[in-house]
């Protein structure tokens, strides 16, 4: 929660991937809030009562969204997938933008290894910005399990890390109310 807070703020793409990663966590745990209390929450030994009370609600409620959505097994939560959209609706204004060059310069660096992505989900199918998270994510998890990435894939990633990093500073500049009054790339 207090990791979500501070993400959501600072780079909305590691905020997704962070929510997806606790989306997974409580799937881990069967969504049951008992088990991560003891196994999480319990952990947090430098967080006071009142912040471990608040943890637990915030879980809690995360539990209780995935399970009125019927993401229990997989997919996501729609407060998730209402930022990706966010996302998607800011690109398109920043690639319409002539004032964005570098930007839409970026984007085109990326298209490639976002085609080539696409064209392996088969009939899963993501829009562009979905896209490049999922590779980001696909990568962490890869990672978390010791298992070995291809030079080329590495290189893919780290296009694709720039460009979101890109569009994570417009929407933090959007968010702020900083990115279109200036119209500064």
């Amino acid at each position: 929660m207090f990791t979500a807070s501070e993400k959501k703020r600072e780079n909305i793409a590691e905020y997704i991937l962070y929510m997806w990663q606790i989306e997974n966590l409580i799937r881990a745990y069967n969504l049951d809030i008992d088990k991560i209390d003891s196994e999480i929450i319990s952990k947090y030994t430098n967080l006071s009562e009142e912040q471990k009370k608040d943890l637990h609600d915030w879980y809690e409620s995360l539990i209780d969204m995935m399970r009125r959505e019927g993401v229990e097994k997989s997919g996501h939560l729609q407060l998730n997938k209402n930022t990706i959209i966010a996302l998607d609706d800011l690109h398109r204004q920043l690639l319409a933008d002539q004032k964005f060059a570098k930007y839409s310069a970026e984007f085109y660096k990326t298209l490639p290894y976002i085609v080539e992505l696409r064209a392996k989900a088969g009939e899963e199918k993501s829009g562009e910005i979905e896209t490049c998270l999922n590779a980001l994510y696909g990568i962490m998890m890869l990672r978390m399990q010791g298992k070995e990435i291809s030079k080329e894939t590495m290189e893919a990633i780290a296009q694709i890390s720039k460009f979101l990093g890109m569009l994570a500073g417009y929407y933090k500049k959007d968010f702020n109310n900083e990115l279109f009054d200036n119209n500064k790339d």
